[in-house]
């Protein structure tokens, strides 16, 4: 159990380390991964359940070869794409503003550095360099965390294709 407390204590101070940016780095991360942990859930459990619902309901009709059938078929597919997508708007959303708010944090933490430097009246290299490395803490969390999101978010978008392909493929006239 120490070495529980001893890694939340690592983990607090290097969120001190960071300044305040890091902690919306931190909320912005953990709603990302909410989302993707939504998106594997719906993809794995409730689509195949959706996707078997639409699949039945084609088969039980007589009618599939007719230009009125074709556009249920079509409605059906555009339906599961649409659900299949939703959300990975947000999800790219979240990826893409995850660097900036690493920027920010390091901007807001040059701010502070030159601060600073301007009340202490020094030009000490080690202490701006400590600075500047605190300053760009912010930026490597930022990386981080669009890193993480950018493959979930490929996969997650290739898959909505491959998905609504599958359907339609499945959905043959008879």
């Amino acid at each position: 159990m120490f070495w529980l407390k001893e890694r939340w204590y690592d983990i607090l101070s290097f969120i001190d380390m960071g300044g305040p940016v890091l902690w919306a780095i931190m909320v912005l991360l953990f709603v990302m991964w909410l989302m993707i942990l939504e998106r594997s859930w719906y993809y794995f459990v409730t689509y195949p359940k959706l996707r078997n619902r639409i699949i039945s309901e084609w088969e039980s009709r007589e009618d599939t070869t007719t230009w009125y059938a074709k556009r249920i078929k079509e409605s059906k597919v555009s339906e599961a794409s649409i659900e299949l997508r939703s959300g990975l708007g947000l999800l790219e959303a979240l990826v893409a503003i995850s660097p900036l708010f690493g920027l920010f944090g390091t901007v807001y933490g040059m701010l502070q550095v030159f601060d600073i430097m301007a009340i202490a009246g020094t030009s000490n290299a080690r202490a701006m360099a400590g600075g500047v490395s605190k300053a760009t803490i912010p930026t490597m969390a930022g990386m981080v965390a669009a890193l993480s999101g950018v493959f979930f978010t490929t996969y997650f978008k290739h898959k909505a294709i491959v998905e609504s392909e599958k359907l339609e493929d499945r959905m043959q006239s008879h």
